[in-house]
This record gives C-alpha cells, sequence and structure tokens, in this order.
C-alpha cells in the first residue's frame, strides 16, 4: 500500500473512535488528516499552536497561510473558532480539558506506553507539546504506521526510546490493525489489512491477544 493511502487509511479509521461533542488535540502528522474525514461529526478540533475549532483543509483559492495546523499545513476555520496564544493552548492541554489526543509514535509498549519524541543518537526536533498531552488529555489515540521505514515494529514488547511520560495510549490504529491497551497487555480488535494472524505477528513486536487467546 502506498504510503499516503495507508496514512489516510488510518486517518479515516481514528475518525471513527472521535464522538460529537469531543475537544479533539491532533498532532503533528497522520493526525492533521483527520479533519477531511470526520463526515457529519461534530468535534471540536483544538491545535496547540492556538486554535480551537480547525475545519478541514481549504481549497487552494481559499488557503491563507496564517491559518496553519501543528504540521504547518494549511487549514480552515469552523463557524465560532477560537485564536488563542500558545500558553492558553497549553492550559487546556495541562487543565485537562482535552478529551482525545491523536498523536504519532516512535514506539508505544505492550501496556501503551508511548515514546514520540526522541530516538537516542538521532537529532530531531524534541519533545514539542508531546508530554503534556500524554499527561493532560483524558484519551490518547495513536495514529501510526506499523513499522518504521527501517521496517522495524512500532508497537513492540519494552521501550528503547525515551518515554513521553506516565500517561498511556488507549488506541493504537495502524495501516494494517486497530489494538487496545489495558494493564493486561494488547488486545487486537480489528484487522484493516488482508494480512493473516500470522503474518501480523511477525511484523510485530509485542505480544498480543485476539478474541481472548494470545496470538
Amino acid at each position: 500500500m502506498l504510503s499516503q493511502e495507508a496514512r489516510i487509511k488510518i486517518a479515516k479509521r481514528v475518525a471513527e473512535e472521535l464522538s460529537d461533542g469531543d475537544i479533539v488535540n491532533l498532532g503533528v502528522g497522520i493526525p492533521t488528516l483527520i479533519p477531511d474525514y470526520l463526515g457529519d461529526k461534530k468535534v471540536h478540533l483544538q491545535s496547540e499552536n492556538g486554535l480551537l475549532g480547525m475545519g478541514p483543509t481549504p481549497d487552494e483559492k481559499d488557503i491563507n497561510m496564517d491559518l496553519i495546523s501543528a504540521s504547518k499545513h494549511p487549514i480552515s476555520m469552523e463557524p465560532g473558532a477560537s485564536l488563542f496564544d500558545s500558553s492558553d493552548s497549553f492550559v487546556m492541554i495541562r487543565g485537562g480539558h482535552i478529551d482525545v489526543a491523536v498523536m504519532g509514535a516512535l514506539q508505544v509498549d505492550q501496556y501503551g506506553e508511548i515514546a514520540n519524541w526522541a530516538i537516542p543518537g538521532k537529532n530531531i526536533l524534541g519533545v514539542g507539546g508531546a508530554m503534556d498531552l500524554v499527561a493532560g488529555a483524558k484519551k490518547i489515540i495513536i495514529a501510526s504506521m506499523h513499522q518504521a521505514k527501517d521496517g522495524t515494529p512500532k508497537l513492540v514488547e519494552k521501550l528503547t526510546f525515551p518515554t513521553s511520560g506516565n500517561g498511556r495510549a488507549n488506541i493504537l490504529v495502524t495501516e494494517h490493525a486497530v489494538f487496545k491497551f489495558s494493564d493486561q497487555g494488547t488486545e487486537l480488535v480489528e484487522q484493516l489489512s488482508d494480512l493473516s494472524l500470522e503474518q501480523l505477528k511477525e511484523i510485530t513486536g509485542a505480544p498480543f491477544t485476539y478474541q481472548g487467546a494470545l496470538v
């Protein structure tokens, strides 16, 4: 599957997890595709750079690069949207006012612990709002490709990258599957591709159950 097709597939599936009235923070990457696939759902999308009420991608003629997402992509605003500075944005996040945070990850362990801000030995942008969202959001959905570019699995038994904090993911959506996390570990709840269970197991770095049985 082509990368962009896979990313859109993930965004569409994550959109199904959102409910009317949710205040939802969308992180960098795949999550910023979600506004285009919400259909008739009435959710309130928050971007940590200072917007509540983010709408879908505008037509080319309506693009205003003063209105951008966390990924610096052009966005629109829904009627009644609010603009504010980053300090107010993080008051919302740290104050527990975000119902759902949708973010990417470098790794997620079998209990939902997240690593999404640093790779040892490599220079990347930095933590951004990841730790605040992990600590402050009521529910965390990870939207991620199943494997990294080098083929290593994103879902692992134990993190080898620095943790993003003590909050845990509730759900992981990849191009191949939907997983849920609990204190008992990882559960496969839905397959999204034509991979067999055995093939899915081969590209997954953590044990998981399916229909009550360990795969």
